[in-house]
């Protein structure tokens, strides 16, 4: 198939681009013009989602068997709230609208939300599935919501799918993110680095295995339905800061900082994967340790791993 990958440059966009080529799909990359740092490449067009008419024409001319929407403002710091809501709500707008008006209707349009729409986990909730209740607690969250009730209103007219991905990490990530900051900070051996509240648990994947899923989904059958990307597994970032400490021998020094604390920090996040596994079938996911040692760029025998820990509500 023919797939157009808004967002092809981003941190997930290359690993995306590089399953979907694997499979034996033709991908067409979407790259926000202002924001190249080197020229475009036969296979990839220039296209800022925000402009209406350029999706129209982006569209119009490629007619594609898919549309893999990763382009998108993530969530960082709101010191600016309005591209949240230009980039996620109306470009995802605008991108549907354009398949309408052109007359095109692709096989699947797959749209990426966020797990945060879901908010602070109910008490004793020990897995979110799709069903749980929506409380986004932050403008990239609204937006995220937002952006999932525009694409409702499409779904009897385009072939749509929404995915909400939980944490996920890998090579190439932004270390306004926790976990690259802290690989960022032990491969550079900084005497210290300050965080925020440590006493959470987070459902981490691997890049490579979200990457994967997204082909899964792309193949299957699934449309006009909301699905979890997440391992379903839970890891405490103390024990991201203890296995970077045994993989490179390096005694960090962490202070908590205040201002790093978010309030509304839900102390433990994890996904349910069964409906997941149900559309794209059951995975082999790489392991947690074996991630955080290929971001840093060692390779630490089995033997000396420390013991994974179990996550509990």
């Amino acid at each position: 198939m023919k797939v157009l990958l808004t967002g092809s440059r981003g941190f997930t966009g290359p690993y995306v681009r590089a399953v979907l080529e694997a499979a034996g799909h033709t991908v067409i990359g979407a790259v926000l013009e202002n924001a190249m740092t080197a020229p475009l490449d036969a296979n990839e067009v220039a296209l800022d989602v925000v402009d209406r008419e350029a999706c129209r024409r982006v569209i119009d001319a490629h007619r594609p068997d898919v549309i893999l929407h990763l382009a998108g403002v993530a969530f960082a710091a709101e010191k600016n709230i309005e591209p949240y809501y230009l980039v996620n709500v109306l470009g995802t707008e605008n991108l549907l609208r354009a398949c309408i008006e052109v007359g095109h209707v692709p096989h699947k349009i797959v749209l990426v939300s966020s797990s945060m729409v879901y908010g602070t986990p109910a008490q004793g909730q020990s897995e979110i599935d799709e069903d749980a209740p929506l409380k986004p607690a932050n403008h990239y969250a609204i937006s995220k919501v937002a952006m999932e009730f525009t694409a409702r209103t499409y779904f009897d007219r385009l072939p749509i799918l929404v995915v909400r991905p939980f944490n996920y990490i890998g090579r190439g990530q932004a270390i306004n993110f926790v976990t690259a900051k802290i690989v960022d900070h032990f491969a550079r051996r900084a005497p210290r680095i300050e965080l925020g509240n440590l006493d959470v648990e987070r459902d981490f994947s691997d890049v490579r295995d979200v990457a994967q899923a997204y082909l899964g989904l792309v193949e299957s059958e699934a449309k006009s339905v909301v699905v979890n990307i997440c391992s379903g597994r839970a890891y405490p970032l103390q024990y991201v800061l203890d296995t970077l400490r045994a993989v490179t021998g390096h005694p960090i020094e962490v202070t908590v900082n205040p201002a790093f604390v978010r309030a509304n920090d839900p102390r433990l996040v994890r996904g349910s994967t069964l409906r997941l596994d149900a559309l794209i079938g059951a995975r082999a996911l790489r392991d947690f340790d074996d991630t955080l040692e290929w971001m840093i760029g060692v390779d630490v025998p089995s033997m000396f791993k420390l013991p994974v820990p179990v996550a509990v509500a």
